[in-house]
């Protein structure tokens, strides 16, 4: 089973905020901590709410929290809180940055989804700092090219601070790119494609060879079914399940 460890808990516990509407009619409302616990394990294994175990709460009160609680923005801010919380402990080195992205298929019926020659699906773009802690997530049509994207996965930062410099392979070689990132304070870095002129040093592109940091962490994040096959009809579901993946994974750098 899916269960949050308890010091796990001890850092999500102050985090999530109370119901909008509390109310003392009905039955009592269920522990944040059981619920997360059943919407962990959807995220996890990939099946349907429905097939939630009994030692879960029920699939009705599971999805509707989850709903709640990307309804009201709760993972985003509680991306946030663990940024600042990873700072606090010198967990992040925003000294270089790597970027990338990811195709995650798109079932019958999904919303805001793209073709491509691996079928229909959604795009996934994740940037880490030098150690792979992730910095921000974005998902979208899996049509654009990535290079498009960077932008947008920037502005979707868990935190407020830049890294120095961004790092990314051949997709990401452009001019225009270059120089929106210079504006920003950010050194992109770049093989470039065969038919672009030179732009980059040499020794500059020596960080590549870390790359393999981005794509640890997309594999962590694929770890999670959920996330790997999309099931979401909406794309804020969608981007929820991302969003949940990723605090799990600083839970586990914070907690230990």
């Amino acid at each position: 089973m899916m269960r949050l460890s308890d010091p796990q808990w001890t850092v999500l516990a102050p985090l999530i905020p109370a119901p909008v509407k509390p109310t003392n009619r009905g039955r009592p409302r269920r522990p944040d901590r059981d619920v997360l616990d059943g919407i962990l394990w959807v995220l996890r294994t990939g099946a349907q709410w429905a097939a939630l175990p009994s030692e879960y709460p029920p699939k009705t009160t599971c999805h509707d929290r989850f709903q709640e609680w990307n309804e009201r923005h709760v993972f985003p801010a509680i991306l946030a809180a663990l940024y600042e919380l990873s700072e606090e402990a010198q967990l992040l080195d925003l000294r270089e940055a790597f970027i990338d992205g990811t195709f995650s298929a798109a079932k019958k019926g999904a919303r805001t989804f793209g073709p491509t020659k691996k079928g229909k699906g959604t795009k996934i773009m994740i940037m880490v700092d030098a150690s792979g802690v992730p910095l921000a997530v974005h998902t979208c049509s899996a049509s654009p090219a990535e290079v498009t994207l960077v932008q947008d996965t920037l502005d979707a930062s868990f935190g407020l601070d830049f890294p120095e410099r961004l790092i990314g392979d051949k997709a990401y070689d452009s001019d225009g790119l270059d120089a929106d990132l210079a504006v920003l304070g950010i050194e992109m870095i770049a093989p470039n494609r065969r038919n672009r002129r030179k732009t980059q040093d040499g020794r500059s592109l020596r960080r590549l060879k870390r790359r393999w940091k981005v794509e640890r962490t997309i594999a962590w994040v694929q770890s999670f079914r959920r996330v790997r096959t999309r099931d979401e009809v909406k794309a804020e579901n969608f981007l929820g399940m991302v969003q949940l993946a990723c605090i799990i994974i600083l839970l586990r750098l914070i907690s230990g």
